[in-house]
């Protein structure tokens, strides 16, 4: 069994900055790409970065220059630093992985986290 777990989200005010983490935990041989996305009501979840093992970042274009992600692969982290953060950054912010279980190496299933709640109000 492979859990994703987010932490690090809170109330933080416009301008403000805020680190995001991502734990995986279980029987993983191997943890392919890694991705941030985000959910508000009414609104599709919304793609926000992503990273491969080799640490090749891609942004959305609306975080980009603002938002960083990173990983530790030896730890099964994932980590993404939100700066210049602004009100319409509020969402639930959820981790991606797609993972590779120690007992069925062959077969990489798609994993996702609960969710962590932003929120960017003065």
């Amino acid at each position: 069994q492979v859990q994703l777990v987010e932490s690090g989200g809170g109330l933080v005010q416009p301008g403000g900055s805020l680190r995001l983490s991502c734990v995986a935990s279980g029987s993983i041989s191997r943890i392919y790409d890694m991705a941030w996305y985000r959910q508000t009501p009414g609104k599709q979840r919304e793609l926000v970065a992503t990273i491969t093992n080799g640490g090749s970042t891609k942004y959305a274009d609306s975080v980009k220059g603002r938002f960083s992600v990173s990983r530790d692969n030896a730890r099964n982290l994932l980590y993404l630093q939100l700066n210049s953060l602004k009100r319409e950054d509020t969402a639930v912010y959820f981790c991606n992985a797609v993972v590779a279980r120690s007992m069925w190496p062959g077969e990489r299933m798609s994993y996702w986290g609960q969710g962590t709640q932003v929120t960017v109000s003065s």
